[in-house]
């Protein structure tokens, strides 16, 4: 790699870490497994950046480079490793941010298969379309339509009424 390569790679890193940080959170829900997915992804990256940065879109090679990291180590089933404290949240909300919500929301997202949290924080969280979400996890867009509908079937019941009526 080239010393411009490295240059580049780097400010990309810089630009996208905190999204690819949010995104590995909200799918893990565990900081520690986080920041070695997120590790993980930019070393796969980094590996492959001669090709990636030639890419239209080297964001989505790394988003997709996620989550099939994620979906790797949930289907191995090798962590059996627990959080310290599994109710600190690494990151700095604004202050308008309702800690409780958002604690109660990362709970139930915990409690769903791993495919499906993917849909969804890929969907809503990252705010993705149906045709993005489907192409990022190789499935098609019936897919996706299909498991973001059950998904929020499953996920309405342990958010609990007071939760679901505040949002849209």
């Amino acid at each position: 790699m080239t010393r411009n390569d490295a240059e580049e790679f780097t400010a990309f890193v810089h630009a996208t870490a905190p999204r690819l940080h949010r995104a590995a959170l909200l799918l893990t829900g565990d900081h520690h497994l986080t920041d070695d997915l997120t590790q993980a992804t930019y070393a796969r990256v980094y590996a492959s950046w001669r090709r990636v940065s030639r890419a239209d879109d080297p964001l989505a090679y790394a988003r997709r480079t996620l989550l099939n990291t994620y979906l790797s180590h949930r289907r191995l089933r090798r962590n059996s490793e627990l959080p310290a404290d599994p109710t600190r949240i690494p990151e700095h909300p604004g202050d308008d941010v309702d800690h409780a919500t958002r604690l109660d929301l990362l709970d139930a997202l915990a409690m769903l298969s791993p495919h499906d949290r993917a849909v969804l924080v890929l969907r809503y969280w990252e705010d993705r379309s149906v045709a993005d979400t489907a192409h990022d996890l190789g499935i098609t867009e019936g897919a996706v339509r299909t498991r973001s509908t059950r998904a929020l079937q499953r996920l309405r019941p342990l958010l609990g009424a007071d939760l679901t009526e505040r949002t849209p």
